[in-house]
């Protein structure tokens, strides 16, 4: 065999004992050794005819860079017993070749590894710069070199084209060739040094485990290693780092930013990074598909063929603004010149002419934030009688007041802010002007001499209606832009590209709604540090997420405006703050969800917001029942509130009337019902009554159940009591194994299997009964949530009941999780197992975020309860939660939410059942409704918690929210409020998808 051949070369010349693995290589053999003495290698086979200078060449080019940089991770070379870097042996078929060998460095390729952090990319580029400086004064007469991969030879492609049989792909890639030619006299022009040349995602290692810290352990392969730009370097890696990355110029920014720390960069070197970085991806999907040809069943000459195309073809990228992102990482000027402007503003302040004849520094501040208003009610859709009234909330009565500077507004809900398909993907929410708010038609003065760039009407919804851009100098020549939105578009025609508008002058006026884009009256403000880019969109607001960027191209127009920038910018509440403060405040058990807490400040339907206005799709809280923010329970409150919040030792018919709406769902033998303030306090007055009634005290439940936070519901709860510092189980509670079918005593295989859970209640029964503890009743969530989202095999309910009131106790279902149509197909979750119980316990999604609880039960149990000492609990039924509980039952009615959780969980199962015959790390799907857990398992179908941490942070990161739950926190857990829409459901598979990718490469 070819690895035996070559491990007997390998012990006869190195003295090393192994077993050799092939490795992928285009040209040469590639071995991975491991080493009997516990070490491990990589053996190279240089092809035959393969010339010498070049295998020197990297032999050099590796020690000098241990010498030069021994920080830097790139392999070691090992000498033969004999003390050469390489050696020459007759290979298998007699010709001779070049044979080396490298010590193995730690961790898998790039490609192999998720996410690309964006601390990981930074990483990368401070790894590039190190080898690009430790290279600097390397020499090899092997640099000289002219052949296929030299980027800076890029355009010899232009010869090949013809390869590419598709006429779209052809002209693409003749357009980026003419782009590169035009490049090239400035490349030519940089210097020129040793670089590495393909540093391509294969040939950069990384070390970490899956959710772990990830750091860069590894820069291998100087084969193609030659003489040219540094930046060439840095080029080749940003072209396949940013291949399926789908936020490719971010990507790109901090990798450029971690190289430029370590190796300060030109201005002129970043902005070459654009066209050459399509250049190498022209090269590699020329040269893989004249490769392809000649040997169509090598897989390593294609590897990242599809994804080069895919990116060339699809992913649109601003060049102009592109080239200001990167010098922005950088800390260079976005624009030639835009420090010095930016100097000049600065020590002008104060001496520009007044935009309009008010005295903007008593104007007051207004506030549009999302952290303090709550305009839109709908941040999908703006009314025009909400942008009518913007600022009311603050600034009611003012004829002037101004809007801050970088302030996240949820006001921006055209399509043209969002990117993508889904609500929940990125969104321009930053606002990067100031805003005048003041009557229609006043004046606008210009602050300074300018010359109109742009003058025109832009009449969409939203838009900036009439609007006018300015091109001014400085005295030194440098040129910058001002931007006024809003405007009444009367100074048509006769202000025109190229009029002159002198310092002071008036020469637009503010808008009316009716034509400024829909808003109210107002000046949209804003200075531009150049007018590359920017057209035809001339945006005025950013991307929380690129304000690195638009903070430099768009700065703060305070000093053209003569106040101090503080005055008029808006600072967002402090996250890393604010989780200071509620460590101080706060017990060390009051957890967060996420190793990335999030600081939500606005909700709607199934979606939340943060403090930068971000926008999470909300597949987790089954709190907000019928949707965050639902402007029925709103204006229900309020009412309420305007009125009356007395308690239930009054009479009022809201009270009657919400036991009415419950009753009206329930079995004819629960009539009674008792309102308290929360599920736990229900749970706690369900034991009271099943004590009253049995005279009993022992209570079973199953195993790993959550029935609340106060005293006698934690008794209950081992999902609390059986945690590490848990009081225990107290003697008058039983536990009996969950009933779940998938990973219980019985399984789906077993027709019996819901007799089989069920008959575990007689030796519970009898174990309570010798420790003296008669039976009082069973309690469980009916479909159990805390233990794995289970459904239990049908018909296990019904017989467990049985037996409990067979040995004379009473039955409670635990409806907080499953209740009030989440089900889809049933009400409620005793009516899937053929069971009625004695009592029902209804908690939080009833009240839509108000505290709410309530008991339902027999007139005979409540009977028994009612023994001369009074019930009373102080919120419980007061008529603000009467009021706010039947308007949520009515909704779930009226908007039919009930028939939208069937639907809509119908289609998130048949979309997680697809991905569990793709996925090994699913384990089971189940669920009902929008009930729904994901079993989430290692290699061995052994439940695995690092795999389900890993997805539900990842998810997380793509701004869905889902929880996890499990006896080993192994599930994952959708409860999304049941608004939600197909277009969500699709987002949550198709990120799901990505994610378990994610995984499965871990596993592979």
């Amino acid at each position: 065999m070819l690895t035996d051949y070559w491990a007997g070369a390998l012990h006869h010349r190195w003295q090393i004992t192994a077993q050799l693995v092939r490795l992928d290589g285009e040209f040469d053999l590639n071995f991975l050794v491991n080493g009997e003495d516990g070490k491990d290698y990589i053996l190279k086979v240089m092809r035959p005819g393969c010339e010498t200078r070049l295998v020197d060449m990297q032999v050099r080019a590796l020690e000098h860079l241990k010498q030069k940089a021994p920080a830097l991770p790139v392999p070691r070379v090992v000498r033969s017993a004999a003390g050469d870097p390489w050696v020459t042996i007759k290979g298998e078929d007699g010709a001779p070749r070049l044979v080396w060998v490298l010590e193995k460095l730690p961790g898998r390729c790039y490609a192999r590894v998720a996410p690309e952090s964006p601390g990981l990319i930074d990483e990368a580029g401070g790894v590039l710069a190190g080898c690009a400086a430790a290279l600097a004064d390397f020499e090899h007469p092997g640099l000289n070199r002219s052949f296929k991969w030299n980027l800076p030879e890029a355009d010899r492609i232009a010869d090949d084209l013809n390869c590419v049989e598709d006429p779209a792909r052809r002209e693409l890639i003749a357009g980026i060739v003419a782009e590169f030619r035009e490049l090239k006299p400035a490349l030519r022009a940089l210097p020129q040094q040793a670089v590495h040349n393909d540093a391509n995602d294969y040939n950069i290692l990384v070390d970490g485990a899956m959710g772990g810290p990830l750091r860069i352990s590894g820069l291998i392969d100087l084969g193609d290693m030659c003489r040219a730009p540094r930046i060439c370097d840095l080029a080749i890696a940003a072209a396949y780092m940013v291949l399926e990355n789908d936020h490719a110029e971010r990507a790109l920014a901090r990798l450029v930013a971690g190289y430029h720390a370590v190796s300060p960069l030109t201005a002129d070197e970043v902005d070459m990074l654009w066209p050459l970085l399509r250049a190498r991806l022209a090269v590699s999907v020329v040269n893989s598909t004249i490769m392809a040809k000649a040997t169509p069943d090598d897989p390593y000459i294609t590897i990242s063929q599809a994804p080069a195309w895919r990116f060339l073809e699809s992913v649109a990228i601003n060049p102009a603004l592109l080239r200001a992102r990167l010098r922005a990482a950088c800390g260079l000027p976005v624009a030639e010149g835009a420090d010095r402007v930016l100097a000049w503003l600065n020590e002008a302040r104060g001496s520009f002419a007044p935009i309009i004849k008010e005295d903007l520094a008593k104007a007051p501040m207004g506030n549009l934030s999302a952290d303090r208003s709550a305009r839109p009610q709908n941040p999908f859709e703006m009314t025009a009688a909400e942008a009518a009234e913007l600022g009311e909330e603050d600034v009611a009565g003012e004829d002037l007041w101004l809007g801050c500077y970088r302030e996240p507004r949820l006001i921006y809900t055209d399509q043209a802010f969002r990117t993508g398909r889904y609500k929940a993907g990125d969104r321009r929410s930053v606002h990067m002007a100031v805003d005048v708010f003041a009557p229609a038609d006043t004046p606008v003065h210009a602050p300074l001499k300018g010359e109109v760039v742009i003058a025109e009407n832009r009449e969409g919804a939203l838009d900036y209606g009439g609007m006018i851009i300015l091109r001014h100098e400085t005295p030194q020549g440098d040129a910058f832009f001002t931007l006024y939105g809003h405007l009444d578009p009367g100074f048509l025609p006769s202000l025109k590209s190229g009029s002159v508008v002198e310092q002071g002058e008036a020469f637009c006026t503010l808008g009316a709604q009716a034509v400024n884009g829909g808003w109210a009256p107002h000046l949209h403000f804003q200075l531009l540090m150049t007018a590359d880019g920017m057209a035809p969109l001339w945006p005025g607001v950013a991307d929380p997420d690129d304000l690195q960027m638009w903070e430099q191209l768009c700065p703060n127009p305070a000093c053209l405006l003569n106040l101090p920038d503080e005055k008029v910018t808006h600072a967002p509440p402090d996250h890393a703050g604010v989780r200071d403060r509620r460590r101080a405040h706060f017990g060390g058990n009051l957890s967060l969800t996420y190793r990335e807490p999030l600081m939500l400040m606005r909700g709607w339907r199934h979606h939340l917001f943060d403090e930068w206005g971000r926008v999470y799709l909300d597949a987790y809280n089954n709190v907000p029942h019928v949707g965050h923010a639902h402007p029925r329970i709103q204006a229900a409150a309020a009412d309420q509130l305007r009125k009356v919040n007395t308690n239930t030792r009054y009479l009022h018919p809201l009270q009657t009337a919400f036991a009415e709406k419950i009753l009206s769902k329930l079995p004819d033998s629960l009539q009674v019902c008792y309102f308290v303030n929360s599920g736990s306090e229900a749970n706690e007055l369900a034991l009271r009554l099943s004590r009253a009634h049995t005279g009993a005290k022992g209570m079973i439940t199953p195993d790993h159940g959550y029935h609340g936070n106060t005293t006698g519901a934690v008794d209950i709860s081992a999902y609390k009591f059986a945690k590490p510092g848990g009081t225990g189980k107290p003697d008058w509670v039983e536990l009996v194994e969950v009933a779940d079918d998938y990973r219980g005593s019985f399984r789906r295989d077993d027709p019996d299997r819901a007799a089989h859970f069920a008959d575990l209640v007689d030796p519970a029964i009898e174990a309570l009964q010798a420790r003296g503890f008669p039976l009082a009743g069973f309690i469980a969530e009916t479909f159990p949530s805390v233990g794995g989202q289970i459904i239990p095999p049908e018909g296990y309910l019904a017989a467990v009941y049985a037996k409990i009131r067979a040995a004379g106790g009473v039955c409670i279902a635990d409806e907080v999780q499953t209740g009030l149509g989440r089900l889809g197909a049933f009400y409620f979750g005793f009516e899937h197992q053929g069971a009625v119980p004695d009592m029902v316990v209804l908690g939080k999604p009833i009240g839509n975020g108000h505290p709410i609880g309530v008991v339902i039960t027999t007139r005979e149990i409540a009977q028994s309860f009612d023994n001369g000492i009074e019930f009373f609990s102080t919120f419980g039924g007061s008529t603000l939660s009467c009021r706010i509980g039947k308007e949520v039952l009515d909704i779930v009615d009226d908007e039919g939410l009930q028939e939208n959780a069937e639907a809509m969980g119908t289609r998130l199962i048949t979309g997680l059942e697809g991905l569990a015959r793709r996925y090994d790390s699913v384990g089971d799907v189940r669920g009902m409704g929008l009930f729904l857990g994901v079993e989430l398992v290692d290699a061995q179908g052994g439940e695995s918690p690092d795999i389900c941490s890993y997805v539900k942070n990842r998810m997380r990161d793509h701004r869905i929210l889902i929880g996890s739950e499990g006896p080993k926190d192994n599930i994952l857990k959708i409860r999304p409020p049941l608004t939600i829409e197909t277009d969500d459901i699709d987002m949550i598979v198709e990120t799901l998808d990505k994610v378990l990718a994610e995984v499965a490469l871990w596993q592979s």
